[in-house]
């Protein structure tokens, strides 16, 4: 006769379980909702942004922002695909493009924020012109970052791109290399530490920054701003480019507020975009 009520008390207590659950998911990240939108980002410009949005804009505008910083260009997607993370910003399109297509994920841009120009940097050369025959450049290792690398040295005539080359350029789709340079592939962060054993590398803006270099004041040559793809863009899970947190969060990203903190903050070493 118990029976009964012993499964009354466990369903009971299993729908107060399923509740509260629901409860913690909809106070969480990743779904969407009313509490704080959770966005990865790496350090430098992105958290930096970041940062003085929520410093000094996000809760005059309605925005709750919690930031969480990565060290690597794969963890921030992988975490916005899983759920843990609601938004992130630190990529372009060609690598968000090649990620949805490598790892199975459909994450999607909802606006572009900052341009963080590519830049080539040597303790041996003023200019990629004075490179010696046969010597070294360390390219970043991932697809887009490789590609964008080497037209980035081919617009300066360092090497010819074979036509059509488009963002995923290989070493094998060089057609000229007067210089006979050889390329060595590292991880993107890595690259810094590399200058004291190669002849020059191709450095994203953020990892030359977290090692203290100035891409408009150390470069020996920095990517142009002029019909430049790889704008940094707020990305989110297909789905979610409609909460309402993540369009105030798009709207802060290219308000005047931050493309006055841009310019006067890196001084050109990372230039504002102020529309999607």
């Amino acid at each position: 006769m118990r029976k009964p009520v012993i499964s009354a008390a466990v369903a009971a207590l299993a729908l107060g379980l399923t509740l509260t659950a629901c409860g913690a998911k909809d106070e969480g990240s990743g779904g969407g909702g009313d509490g704080a939108l959770v966005v990865g980002a790496t350090a430098v410009p992105a958290g930096e942004v970041l940062s003085y949005i929520k410093k000094d804009l996000a809760a005059k505008n309605g925005l709750d922002l919690e930031i969480k910083e990565f060290t690597d260009y794969v963890l921030p997607n992988t975490a916005l695909q899983e759920g843990s993370l609601d938004a992130n910003l630190y990529q372009n399109e060609p690598f968000l493009d090649d990620f949805n297509k490598s790892k199975g994920t459909d994450l999607v841009p909802v606006v572009d924020a900052y341009l963080p120009p590519m830049g080539v940097y040597s303790k041996k050369v003023q200019d990629v012109a004075d490179l010696p025959d046969g010597v070294t450049v360390a390219v970043p290792s991932d697809i887009t970052n490789e590609g964008r690398a080497l037209k980035l040295l081919a617009s300066e005539g360092v090497i010819t791109l074979k036509a059509g080359a488009g963002t995923t350029a290989s070493p094998g789709d060089i057609v000229k290399n007067p210089k006979n340079l050889k390329f060595k592939e590292l991880e993107p962060a890595q690259l810094p530490r590399s200058l004291d054993d190669v002849a020059a590398a191709v450095i994203n803006n953020n990892y030359a920054q977290d090692a203290g270099l100035s891409p408009a004041d150390d470069a020996v040559l920095l990517e142009s701003a002029k019909n430049n793809p790889y704008a940094n863009l707020l990305a989110v899970k297909k789905g979610n480019e409609d909460d309402p947190r993540v369009r105030k969060l798009a709207e802060l990203l290219t308000s005047d507020e931050v493309r006055k903190f841009i310019q006067d903050k890196y001084k050109g070493s990372v230039l504002p975009v102020t529309s999607g």
